[in-house]
C-alpha cells in the first residue's frame, strides 16, 4: 500500500524536526552560557523564523485557549517546580525562608492589586479582565528562571546557604504560581453571573485547596524520600538511580492533588522539597534533578517556538498603547517597587545584619514572566468568554516577550556585578552593611 506523498514527507521531517529540538536543548545551554544570549530567546526567533518558511503549516497558538495549549503550559511548570523543589537544600521554616514569605505574602499581592488596578483605570479593561491579568503576570517564573536560580543538587557554585538572592527567587517562584491561583478564580467568579461562590471563596479556594496541596505534596514527597533512601537497602529505590522517578512523583503528586480538590502546583513543588528533605546529600537527587531538568528544556523550547510563531502570525496585533505601557510598568515599575516593598527591613541569616542593597535589587528587579503566566490565561480562556480576549493574549505574550529579551539578556551581567560587589565587601572595600548604595572609588 502506498501513503499518501503528504504523509511520507511529514512524518519522516518531524522526526527530524523533534532530533533537532533535542540536540538543541543538550548543546545550547553550554554554547550560550556566558553570551547575553539566553536559550529562550533563540527558541522564540526559531519559532517565528520557522513559521515564515513557504509551505510551513499553521502551528498552534500557546495562548489560544485551547486545551492542548493550557496542558502543555501545565505539564511544563509542573516538571519544572519538582526540579525547583529538588534544588532546595535549605529546611523549610520560619527564619530560613524570611525572604520568601515576604515575596509570597507582601510583594505578590501588592503586585496583582496594583496590576488589578491600572488595569482598570489605564488600560480601560473590565474589573475582572484586569484582575485575570494581574494574578497572571504576578507570579514569577519557575520555568525560564533557571539562570538566575540556585544550581542542582551537589553544585557548590550556587550555594543557597549564602547566596539568599538565587535562594530567595527559586523559592518563589516555586510557591507563588500555586498562590495566584486563588485571584485567577477570583477574577473567573468576578467575570461569572452566578455571585453565590463569594460567600465561599476565601474559604475554599484559598484556605481548603491550598492546604489539600500542602498536605498532599509534603506527605507524598516524604513517602517517596522514605522509600528511596530509608527502607532496608535492598528494597531502596535510590538504588535503581533512576531519574525517570522524578516525573512518576510528579504526576502523581498533581493527580492526586487535582483529585482532592487541591491546589497540585504546591504539591508537586512541596513533594520536591519534602524528598530532597529526607536525605539532602544523597546523590540520586542528582538523577532525579537531571531528568526532569532534561524534561522541562525540551518542553519549554515546544511552548516558546510556538510562541515565537505565534508573534510571527499577528498575536500582537491587538496590543494597544496603554497595554503595551501596562505590560512594560508590570516588569520594570510594579514589580520591583512591590519586591522594594516586600524587602524593606529584611536582614540576612548569617549575620542578622541589614541585608544589602544591592541583593535586594537583583531579587526585586528579576520577577521573570513566562509559561506560568501562559497557563493561566489559556486556563482562564478555556473556562469562560471574555471579550478582551484578543488583547489579553496580546498583552501576556508582549510581557512574557520583553521579559524573556531584558531579562535573558541582563541577567548573566547582573549576577557577575553582584558577585563583584560581594567580593568588595568581603575584601572591605565595601561596607558590609552598606544599603545606601556608597561605594569605594
Amino acid at each position: 500500500m502506498h501513503l499518501p506523498l503528504s504523509f511520507t514527507h511529514a512524518y519522516p521531517l518531524a522526526l527530524a524536526a523533534a532530533g533537532t529540538l533535542a540536540l538543541m536543548v543538550a548543546w545550547l545551554p553550554l554554547m550560550l552560557a556566558r553570551l547575553p544570549l539566553s536559550l529562550p530567546i533563540l527558541c522564540v526567533g526559531l519559532g517565528a523564523g520557522l513559521s515564515l518558511l513557504p509551505g510551513m503549516p499553521r502551528l498552534p497558538n500557546p495562548l489560544g485557549g485551547s486545551a492542548l495549549a493550557e496542558h502543555l503550559a501545565e505539564l511544563c511548570v509542573l516538571v519544572s517546580l519538582m526540579g525547583a523543589g529538588l534544588k532546595l537544600d535549605r529546611p523549610l521554616s520560619r527564619r530560613g525562608w524570611h525572604v520568601t514569605w515576604r515575596l509570597l505574602g507582601i510583594t505578590m499581592p501588592l503586585s496583582i492589586a496594583i496590576l488589578a488596578v491600572a488595569g482598570w483605570m489605564f488600560a480601560g479593561l473590565a474589573f475582572s479582565t484586569a484582575l485575570l491579568l494581574g494574578a497572571a503576570l504576578a507570579p514569577t517564573d519557575p520555568v525560564l528562571a533557571g539562570d538566575i536560580q540556585v544550581g542542582p543538587p551537589g553544585d557548590d557554585g550556587h550555594d543557597e546557604e549564602r547566596d539568599e538572592v538565587r535562594f530567595s527567587l527559586t523559592s518563589e517562584a516555586g510557591l507563588n504560581d500555586a498562590l495566584a491561583f486563588p485571584f485567577v478564580l477570583l477574577a473567573l467568579g468576578i467575570a461569572s453571573p452566578d455571585t453565590t461562590w463569594l460567600s465561599h471563596w476565601f474559604a475554599y479556594d484559598v484556605v481548603l485547596k491550598l492546604a489539600i496541596g500542602t498536605a498532599v505534596g509534603w506527605g507524598i514527597g516524604t513517602l517517596t524520600g522514605l522509600a528511596a533512601f530509608r527502607l532496608p537497602k535492598g528494597a531502596q529505590l535510590a538504588r535503581t538511580q533512576e531519574g525517570f522517578v522524578s516525573l512518576a512523583i510528579t504526576l502523581l503528586t498533581y493527580g492526586i492533588a487535582e483529585l482532592l480538590s487541591g491546589y497540585g502546583f504546591i504539591a508537586v513543588f512541596l513533594a520536591g522539597v519534602a524528598m530532597r528533605h529526607t536525605e539532602r546529600g544523597h546523590s540520586y537527587h542528582s538523577n532525579l534533578y537531571e531528568f526532569s531538568s532534561s524534561i522541562e528544556h525540551l518542553l519549554t523550547m515546544v511552548v516558546l517556538l510556538l510562541l515565537g510563531a505565534a508573534l510571527a502570525h499577528g498575536l500582537l496585533a491587538a496590543l494597544t498603547w496603554p497595554d503595551a505601557i501596562l505590560g512594560l510598568a508590570a516588569l520594570l515599575v510594579i514589580r520591583p517597587l512591590a519586591g522594594w516593598i516586600g524587602l524593606l527591613g529584611v536582614r540576612r541569616r548569617s549575620d542578622n545584619a541589614p541585608a544589602p542593597w544591592d541583593e535586594r535589587g537583583i531579587i526585586a528587579a528579576f520577577g521573570i514572566r513566562g509559561i506560568g503566566s501562559i497557563y493561566y490565561l489559556a486556563y482562564a480562556l478555556n473556562r469562560h468568554h471574555w471579550e478582551a480576549a484578543s488583547r489579553m493574549q496580546a498583552l501576556i505574550g508582549f510581557v512574557v516577550l520583553v521579559s524573556i529579551v531584558v531579562h535573558g539578556a541582563s541577567v548573566t551581567p547582573a549576577m557577575d556585578w553582584l558577585e563583584a560587589r560581594r567580593e568588595r565587601r568581603r575584601a572591605g572595600r565595601i561596607h558590609p552593611q552598606d544599603n545606601a548604595g556608597a561605594e569605594a572609588a
